[in-house]
Protein backbone atom coordinates (compact mmCIF):
# COMPACT_ATOMS: atom_id res chain seq x y z
CA UNK A 1 0.00 0.00 0.00
CA UNK A 2 1.21 3.63 -0.86
CA UNK A 3 1.50 6.31 1.71
CA UNK A 4 -2.45 7.58 2.26
CA UNK A 5 -2.75 10.57 0.11
CA UNK A 6 -5.94 12.22 1.13
CA UNK A 7 -7.38 13.97 4.13
CA UNK A 8 -9.79 11.67 5.47
CA UNK A 9 -13.42 12.59 6.99
CA UNK A 10 -15.26 9.64 8.53
CA UNK A 11 -18.56 9.07 9.70
CA UNK A 12 -21.04 6.32 10.41
CA UNK A 13 -23.87 7.32 8.68
CA UNK A 14 -24.14 9.57 5.43
CA UNK A 15 -26.33 12.02 6.98
CA UNK A 16 -23.64 13.22 9.12
CA UNK A 17 -21.45 12.92 6.45
CA UNK A 18 -23.47 15.54 4.83
CA UNK A 19 -23.40 17.92 7.53
CA UNK A 20 -19.56 17.76 7.96
CA UNK A 21 -18.71 18.03 4.28
CA UNK A 22 -21.79 20.90 3.64
CA UNK A 23 -19.99 22.67 6.84
CA UNK A 24 -16.89 22.55 5.39
CA UNK A 25 -18.14 24.19 1.73
CA UNK A 26 -20.04 26.61 3.70
CA UNK A 27 -16.45 28.17 5.36
CA UNK A 28 -15.30 28.18 1.93
CA UNK A 29 -18.32 30.11 0.38
CA UNK A 30 -17.76 32.60 3.38
CA UNK A 31 -14.12 32.84 2.26
CA UNK A 32 -14.82 33.54 -1.03
CA UNK A 33 -16.81 36.33 -0.07
CA UNK A 34 -13.90 38.70 0.87
CA UNK A 35 -12.16 37.54 -1.97
CA UNK A 36 -11.74 40.05 -5.16
CA UNK A 37 -11.41 37.46 -7.61
CA UNK A 38 -12.70 34.03 -6.22
CA UNK A 39 -12.06 30.98 -8.67
CA UNK A 40 -15.29 29.43 -9.75
CA UNK A 41 -16.89 26.43 -7.91
CA UNK A 42 -16.82 23.18 -10.01
CA UNK A 43 -19.99 21.17 -9.32
CA UNK A 44 -20.97 17.83 -9.95
CA UNK A 45 -23.86 15.73 -9.80
CA UNK A 46 -25.61 12.45 -9.09
CA UNK A 47 -27.43 10.60 -5.79
CA UNK A 48 -24.07 11.28 -4.01
CA UNK A 49 -24.63 15.31 -4.30
CA UNK A 50 -28.56 15.51 -3.76
CA UNK A 51 -28.05 15.35 -0.14
CA UNK A 52 -24.76 16.99 -0.01
CA UNK A 53 -26.81 20.12 -1.78
CA UNK A 54 -29.79 19.92 0.64
CA UNK A 55 -27.70 20.44 3.35
CA UNK A 56 -25.58 23.14 2.14
CA UNK A 57 -28.66 24.87 1.02
CA UNK A 58 -29.94 24.77 4.75
CA UNK A 59 -26.60 26.38 5.85
CA UNK A 60 -26.53 29.09 3.46
CA UNK A 61 -30.62 29.83 3.56
CA UNK A 62 -30.26 30.49 7.19
CA UNK A 63 -27.58 33.11 6.58
CA UNK A 64 -27.93 37.07 6.99
CA UNK A 65 -29.78 38.29 3.90
CA UNK A 66 -26.87 40.94 2.86
CA UNK A 67 -24.62 37.83 3.32
CA UNK A 68 -26.81 35.52 0.86
CA UNK A 69 -27.30 38.12 -1.43
CA UNK A 70 -23.66 39.04 -2.09
CA UNK A 71 -23.12 35.01 -2.35
CA UNK A 72 -25.84 35.42 -4.95
CA UNK A 73 -24.09 38.03 -6.79
CA UNK A 74 -20.47 36.38 -6.92
CA UNK A 75 -21.54 32.79 -7.64
CA UNK A 76 -20.59 31.20 -10.52
CA UNK A 77 -20.11 27.25 -11.25
CA UNK A 78 -18.81 24.93 -13.52
CA UNK A 79 -20.64 21.51 -13.52
CA UNK A 80 -18.06 18.83 -14.68
CA UNK A 81 -20.34 17.24 -17.31
CA UNK A 82 -23.45 16.97 -19.08
CA UNK A 83 -24.90 14.26 -22.04
CA UNK A 84 -24.91 14.74 -25.34
CA UNK A 85 -27.90 15.13 -27.29
CA UNK A 86 -30.54 16.03 -24.67
CA UNK A 87 -32.55 19.22 -25.67
CA UNK A 88 -32.46 22.64 -23.43
CA UNK A 89 -34.48 21.80 -20.27
CA UNK A 90 -34.75 18.21 -20.64
CA UNK A 91 -35.91 16.85 -17.16
CA UNK A 92 -33.35 14.29 -17.52
CA UNK A 93 -30.24 16.35 -18.39
CA UNK A 94 -27.70 17.80 -15.47
CA UNK A 95 -29.21 21.41 -15.96
CA UNK A 96 -32.65 20.50 -14.59
CA UNK A 97 -30.67 18.44 -11.93
CA UNK A 98 -28.31 21.96 -10.82
CA UNK A 99 -31.72 24.50 -11.22
CA UNK A 100 -33.90 21.64 -8.88
CA UNK A 101 -30.80 21.43 -6.27
CA UNK A 102 -29.36 24.55 -6.19
CA UNK A 103 -30.17 27.66 -8.50
CA UNK A 104 -33.96 27.56 -7.82
CA UNK A 105 -33.41 27.06 -4.16
CA UNK A 106 -30.84 29.73 -3.83
CA UNK A 107 -32.25 31.85 -6.36
CA UNK A 108 -29.36 31.73 -9.23
CA UNK A 109 -29.50 32.99 -12.39
CA UNK A 110 -29.04 31.27 -15.25
CA UNK A 111 -25.82 32.34 -16.21
CA UNK A 112 -24.33 31.76 -12.98
CA UNK A 113 -24.68 27.75 -12.87
CA UNK A 114 -22.50 27.00 -16.47
CA UNK A 115 -22.90 23.36 -18.16
CA UNK A 116 -21.89 22.11 -21.27
CA UNK A 117 -24.42 23.11 -24.18
CA UNK A 118 -24.92 19.38 -25.07
CA UNK A 119 -27.71 19.62 -26.97
CA UNK A 120 -25.79 21.69 -29.76
CA UNK A 121 -25.07 20.43 -33.08
CA UNK A 122 -21.40 20.23 -32.68
CA UNK A 123 -20.35 18.55 -29.31
CA UNK A 124 -16.24 18.45 -30.42
CA UNK A 125 -17.07 22.88 -30.37
CA UNK A 126 -18.77 23.16 -27.77
CA UNK A 127 -15.81 20.87 -25.49
CA UNK A 128 -13.34 23.48 -26.61
CA UNK A 129 -15.62 26.71 -25.85
CA UNK A 130 -16.36 25.26 -22.00
CA UNK A 131 -12.60 24.17 -21.85
CA UNK A 132 -12.00 28.14 -23.03
CA UNK A 133 -14.64 29.54 -20.49
CA UNK A 134 -13.28 27.69 -17.52
CA UNK A 135 -9.90 28.93 -17.86
CA UNK A 136 -10.85 32.89 -18.74
CA UNK A 137 -12.43 32.64 -15.02
CA UNK A 138 -9.76 31.32 -13.84
CA UNK A 139 -10.23 27.73 -13.76
CA UNK A 140 -11.86 25.68 -10.39
CA UNK A 141 -11.44 26.85 -6.96
CA UNK A 142 -13.26 23.91 -5.13
CA UNK A 143 -14.45 20.97 -7.21
CA UNK A 144 -16.56 18.05 -5.72
CA UNK A 145 -16.35 15.17 -7.29
CA UNK A 146 -18.13 11.64 -6.94
CA UNK A 147 -17.09 8.55 -7.54
CA UNK A 148 -18.09 6.22 -10.10
CA UNK A 149 -18.33 2.39 -10.04
CA UNK A 150 -15.91 1.90 -12.35
CA UNK A 151 -13.25 4.87 -10.83
CA UNK A 152 -14.10 7.45 -13.11
CA UNK A 153 -14.48 11.03 -11.89
CA UNK A 154 -16.79 13.44 -13.95
CA UNK A 155 -17.39 11.25 -17.23
CA UNK A 156 -13.68 10.29 -17.61
CA UNK A 157 -14.46 6.61 -18.28
CA UNK A 158 -11.19 3.84 -17.89
CA UNK A 159 -8.77 4.17 -19.52
CA UNK A 160 -7.95 7.76 -18.73
CA UNK A 161 -3.97 9.76 -18.57
CA UNK A 162 -3.50 12.89 -15.71
CA UNK A 163 -3.36 15.41 -19.04
CA UNK A 164 -6.74 14.78 -20.93
CA UNK A 165 -8.41 17.59 -20.65
CA UNK A 166 -12.51 18.55 -21.82
CA UNK A 167 -13.70 16.56 -24.59
CA UNK A 168 -16.43 14.35 -26.00
CA UNK A 169 -16.91 10.89 -24.54
CA UNK A 170 -17.95 7.73 -24.96
CA UNK A 171 -19.66 6.11 -21.72
CA UNK A 172 -19.43 2.44 -20.49
CA UNK A 173 -22.13 0.03 -20.13
CA UNK A 174 -21.27 0.18 -16.19
CA UNK A 175 -21.82 4.00 -16.00
CA UNK A 176 -25.23 4.06 -18.51
CA UNK A 177 -26.90 1.58 -15.89
CA UNK A 178 -25.45 3.86 -12.94
CA UNK A 179 -27.29 6.71 -13.89
CA UNK A 180 -30.09 5.57 -15.00
CA UNK A 181 -32.03 6.62 -11.89
CA UNK A 182 -32.45 10.17 -13.94
CA UNK A 183 -34.03 7.74 -16.77
CA UNK A 184 -36.70 6.00 -15.74
CA UNK A 185 -34.36 3.19 -14.68
CA UNK A 186 -33.79 2.05 -17.93
CA UNK A 187 -30.12 2.14 -19.35
CA UNK A 188 -30.65 1.86 -22.89
CA UNK A 189 -32.44 5.44 -22.38
CA UNK A 190 -29.41 7.44 -20.73
CA UNK A 191 -27.22 8.93 -24.10
CA UNK A 192 -23.94 7.13 -25.29
CA UNK A 193 -21.98 10.02 -25.03
CA UNK A 194 -21.22 13.12 -22.90
CA UNK A 195 -18.97 16.21 -22.57
CA UNK A 196 -16.75 15.74 -19.58
CA UNK A 197 -13.97 18.13 -18.02
CA UNK A 198 -10.62 16.46 -18.07
CA UNK A 199 -7.92 15.41 -15.91
CA UNK A 200 -6.05 18.14 -16.47
CA UNK A 201 -8.89 20.58 -15.38
CA UNK A 202 -10.01 18.64 -12.17
CA UNK A 203 -6.36 18.60 -11.17
CA UNK A 204 -5.82 22.57 -11.91
CA UNK A 205 -8.48 22.76 -9.06
CA UNK A 206 -7.25 24.67 -5.27
CA UNK A 207 -9.13 21.84 -3.35
CA UNK A 208 -11.30 18.83 -4.38
CA UNK A 209 -13.75 16.94 -2.16
CA UNK A 210 -14.53 13.72 -3.21
CA UNK A 211 -17.86 12.41 -1.76
CA UNK A 212 -17.89 8.27 -1.46
CA UNK A 213 -21.06 6.75 -0.09
CA UNK A 214 -22.90 3.41 0.38
CA UNK A 215 -21.40 -0.53 0.34
CA UNK A 216 -22.00 -0.29 -3.47
CA UNK A 217 -18.88 1.63 -3.69
CA UNK A 218 -16.68 0.29 -1.27
CA UNK A 219 -14.91 -2.44 -3.54
CA UNK A 220 -13.57 0.78 -6.14
CA UNK A 221 -12.63 2.97 -2.90
CA UNK A 222 -10.68 0.05 -1.58
CA UNK A 223 -8.66 0.43 -5.09
CA UNK A 224 -8.34 3.67 -4.94
CA UNK A 225 -6.72 3.79 -1.69
CA UNK A 226 -4.63 1.00 -2.00
CA UNK A 227 -3.20 1.37 -5.49
CA UNK A 228 -0.70 4.02 -6.93
CA UNK A 229 -1.70 6.11 -10.41
CA UNK A 230 -3.26 4.23 -13.09
CA UNK A 231 -4.81 5.12 -16.26
CA UNK A 232 -7.68 2.05 -15.45
CA UNK A 233 -8.49 3.77 -12.08
CA UNK A 234 -9.20 7.69 -12.77
CA UNK A 235 -9.70 8.82 -9.65
CA UNK A 236 -5.99 7.48 -9.07
CA UNK A 237 -4.96 10.41 -10.46
CA UNK A 238 -5.98 12.73 -7.28
CA UNK A 239 -3.11 10.96 -5.61
CA UNK A 240 -1.11 13.87 -7.51
CA UNK A 241 -2.89 16.63 -5.91
CA UNK A 242 -1.78 17.18 -2.58
CA UNK A 243 -4.89 18.95 -1.32
CA UNK A 244 -7.92 16.29 -1.74
CA UNK A 245 -10.34 15.27 1.25
CA UNK A 246 -11.98 12.55 1.06
CA UNK A 247 -15.51 12.27 2.79
CA UNK A 248 -16.93 8.57 3.60
CA UNK A 249 -19.67 6.54 5.05
CA UNK A 250 -19.22 3.51 7.18
CA UNK A 251 -20.79 1.39 4.54
CA UNK A 252 -18.31 2.52 1.54
CA UNK A 253 -15.05 1.94 3.77
CA UNK A 254 -16.44 -1.34 3.98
Amino acid sequence: MTAFPFQLVQRDEPAALMQACSQHLEQCLQQRLSEPSPRPLGLATGRTMEPLYGALVARLQRWPQPQLQQLRRQWLSFNLDDYVGLKAGDPSGYGAYMQKHLGQPLGLGPGQLCLPEAAAADPQVVALAYQQRLAAAGGVGVQLLGLGSNGHVGFNEPPCGAEVGCRVVQLSVATRAQNAGLFGGDPQKVPQSAITLGLKEILEATEIHLVVTGSGKAAILQKLLNEGPSEQLPASWLRQHGRVWLWVDRAAMG
